[in-house]
């Protein structure tokens, strides 16, 4: 569960978009924070997957 933020500073979960299509178990995802006022869309990044063990498009999840 995420915790409370203070200000404009949002905690956010990416989530691995390639990792469902391949069918492997598991997940790969990684928790961060973002500004809501400088980004208020959902952001996107490049991170390592160590289950596929390479870089893949990671999105924001709610």
């Amino acid at each position: 569960m995420a915790k409370k933020s203070k200000g404009n500073r949002n905690q956010i979960i990416l989530e691995c978009t390639e990792h469902k299509a391949t069918g492997v178990a598991g997940t790969s995802r990684y928790i961060t924070q973002k500004n809501r006022k400088n980004t208020p869309d959902r952001v996107e990044l490049k991170k390592y997957n160590p289950i596929l063990r390479k870089y893949t498009l990671h999105k924001e999840i709610k």
